[in-house]
């Protein structure tokens, strides 16, 4: 496929099939079928040959190598380049044009005009063959009608004589027809055309990462339990029911349940949320998430397609094969431009035969138009300003995708914001310690973090951080204890120290004083972990660690509401902690409680409402929800399926990014719009002169020239563009 309307094309022969539902995406070249029994596979890909293009049923193991076709793409473009160049300047340059320079030009523009060029000449071809026409129809017509007039004007005409040149003016005169050659201009606009084609063919290969990302983050090997015997095995091996063993530290090979042992289980790269879950026989686990404390044994309960990870992988491929690609604006302004083009050339040519300036003068005004026509700096129009767009861009941290991701951030009006590690940091920190009467804070967090040290727990790493910042280091601790989610114990300096929950500190006969048991209870209300700390028989305080609010969220959700777009908090957090990350952030409307399947709905809620919906995620739960949205933005911070599922990355992982990263694909949209008005504008200026004969090659090259050095030009002003994030 060259363009989106071959897609739209294919798409409408396979839905004319009975029994088949056929979404086909240009970005990533797949068709995503649905079928009614008794429909075959091979029906469907001898529609498609019908239709012209190729089709393979589709491999779950397929090539992640280069493909042949983007290597030959590369290689024309090296050999255009290397042949075009001399004829160019050869053309423009008089006193460069040595005598019989016109039949070296002829020789270095052939492989030009016919292999190099062949990508759009037999696009054309398809295109003639389903009576449509594209911007590749005008190309190649363009093309081939310069090189053909070049031809018959040295074979036939005077334009072969030896010691003939092309003199340096831009007078508008009538000139013999015959006696001019426009080999540069079809070698020049061959080579321009597949640099964008190359440009663009680049970003586009990148689609379908998402799906990679999400399987490399299972397991690949498992300890499966027979009769009591430990064997490690390859994962496709393991069967629902079979126990295997989830050591610390290792990733949970599938989902199940709990048979034996207890253990905190970090899911965030799965869920986003940053406090690990506590879990123990009977308790369901996911596979993918790592187990960070004691010995598992576990029950597969679910294998393969059927796993949690599977169903979040086919729902981001589902998302992408569904996602309305945007028609890019070059197409569409085929639709209407080439279709006149060649209607000026028939009255043109009609017009000279009827006042009788015979059939030489006739068909070259005619040829003239069609060649002036052909559009060299359209091809660069977007892939330039989305080079130098995505260049500054990632000088600033933020990386963008493809040309339609533009076209969506012009659209958004609703943006729908992650709470852990988005709007949040998704790293458990220090939020408060609070002393009982007559006892010293920092002696509470000292010992709290000497017995917390030898705990591998996120909450505890966040009190020992913390004891580390503050005093530099901590005391050693001996007879130390993990009770698996209930807190630790331990000696430190002849004290005997339980940090923990306070139905830990009830079993050694300790009770949190009315003041602590307030403290706590605030705590927890506002959605933070309370750490109850007692040493030698009595409470002394209450350690708070909290995920903190990233210093830059209120300001950047401020500026988002300025560019039009409304705010929503989405999260698989409970309601209280939700509501208050909210209330800090200036957000007025909250989505809590909310599954990776939940997340997709939401957006597909907001979306059948009407409403545009960017989507701003780190998790793999979000990878699902960033493809289905119109515009997702992924934290460079966050997990690689999240990343790849994305429009827009920010690397730094600051939502003030996303304000940013915004500002910039709207200003790179403003910026192509422009290159394709002007990329146009040259050339159809120069039609009424074709059309009435007075064009001359000088003018065929400069109007070509002109309109690529301006494209070029205003897409390089993009590289002026600055954050505008406050100072912090």
């Amino acid at each position: 496929m060259t363009c989106a309307s071959c897609a739209a094309r294919i798409e409408k022969r396979l839905n004319k099939l009975e029994g088949v539902s056929a979404s086909v995406n240009y970005a990533t070249e797949k068709a995503h079928v649905q079928l009614m029994p008794g429909v075959a596979v091979d029906e469907l890909i001898s529609e498609v040959v019908r239709t012209g293009y190729t089709a393979a049923l589709r491999r779950e193991e397929e090539s992640e190598t280069v493909d042949p076709g983007h290597r030959l793409l590369r290689l024309r473009l090296i050999v255009a380049t290397v042949l075009a160049v001399p004829v160019i300047v050869l053309a423009m340059a008089t006193p460069l044009q040595f005598p019989g320079w016109q039949w070296a030009s002829l020789v270095l523009a052939t492989p030009v005009v016919t292999w190099a060029a062949w990508p759009f000449h037999r696009a054309a071809w398809m295109n003639a063959r389903h009576r449509a026409v594209t911007m590749d129809t005008l190309i190649s017509v363009g093309v081939s009608a310069a090189y053909l007039w070049s031809l018959y004007a040295l074979f036939f005409g005077t334009a072969g004589m030896w010691g003939m040149t092309h003199p340096f003016r831009f007078a508008i005169e009538r000139g013999d027809g015959l006696g001019s050659i426009y080999l540069e201009v079809a070698a020049g606009v061959t080579m321009f055309l597949l640099l964008g084609r190359f440009l663009e063919q680049r970003s586009k290969r990148r689609a379908g990462a998402a799906l990679r990302a999400l399987g490399e983050l299972g397991a690949k090997d498992v300890a499966i339990l027979h009769d009591g015997v430990e064997e490690r095995m390859p994962l496709a091996q393991l069967a629902v029911g079979d126990e295997f063993i989830v050591r610390p530290g290792e990733k949970i090979a599938t989902d199940g349940v709990v048979r034996e042992g207890s253990s905190a289980v970090d899911a965030s790269m799965l869920t986003g949320e940053s406090v690990p879950t506590e879990v123990g026989p009977g308790d369901t686990v996911t596979g993918a998430t790592v187990n960070i404390g004691g010995r598992l044994i576990v029950a597969a309960t679910r294998v393969g397609a059927d796993t949690q990870l599977a169903r979040m992988a086919q729902l981001v491929e589902d998302a992408q094969s569904g996602k309305a690609e945007a028609q890019r604006l070059a197409d569409r302004l085929s639709t209407v431009f080439v279709p006149i083009v060649f209607g000026i050339a028939a009255v043109t040519l009609v017009a000279w035969l009827l006042a009788g300036g015979g059939a030489a003068a006739a068909f070259t005004a005619a040829v003239a138009v069609l060649i002036i026509a052909c559009p060299c700096a359209l091809g660069l129009a977007t892939p330039m300003a989305l080079l130098v767009g995505t260049g500054r861009g990632a000088q600033l941290g933020i990386l963008i995708k493809g040309p339609e991701v533009l076209e969506s951030t012009r659209r958004v009006d609703t943006i729908l914001l992650d709470k852990t590690g988005t709007v949040t940091t998704g790293r458990m920190t220090l939020a408060d310690v609070i002393a009982a009467e007559g006892e010293d804070a920092d002696e509470v967090l000292r010992l709290a973090a000497a017995v917390e040290d030898a705990s591998e727990h996120p909450i505890a790493q966040a009190i020992v951080r913390a004891a580390v910042e503050r005093f530099g280091d901590v005391a050693d601790v001996a007879d130390f204890q993990n009770i698996q989610g209930r807190g630790v114990t331990g000696v430190v300096d002849s004290h005997a120290v339980v940090a923990g929950r306070p139905a830990l500190l009830a079993e050694w006969g300790l009770h949190l004083p009315a003041d602590l048991l307030a403290a706590f209870d605030r705590a927890e209300d506002a959605a933070r972990t309370a750490v109850a700390v007692a040493w030698d028989g009595k409470v002394r305080g209450v350690v708070v660690v909290a995920d903190q609010i990233k210093p830059r969220s209120a300001a950047a959700i401020a500026a988002l509401r300025g560019l039009g777009l409304t705010p929503i908090l989405l999260t698989g957090d409970n309601a209280k902690a939700a509501a208050q990350v909210a209330a800090e952030v200036g957000i007025t409307e909250v989505r809590a409680g909310v599954l990776p399947e939940g997340k997709v709905a939401e957006v597909l809620a907001l979306q059948g409402a009407a409403r545009s919906v960017a989507m701003v995620g780190d998790g793999v739960n979000d990878a699902a929800a960033l493809a289905q949205s119109d515009l997702g933005i992924a934290m460079g911070t966050g997990t690689d399926a999240a990343i790849e599922a994305s429009d827009l990355t920010l690397v730094r992982g600051d939502l003030w990014g996303t304000v940013d990263a915004i500002r910039l694909a709207r200003r790179t949209l403003g910026t192509i719009r422009g290159n394709l008005f002007w990329a146009l504008a040259y050339n159809v200026a120069a039609i009424p002169l074709a059309a009435l004969g007075l064009l001359n090659p000088m003018l065929a090259g400069a109007a070509m020239a002109f309109s690529s050095v301006f494209v070029v030009l205003n897409s390089l002003r993009l590289r002026r563009f600055r954050s505008a994030a406050p100072r912090i």
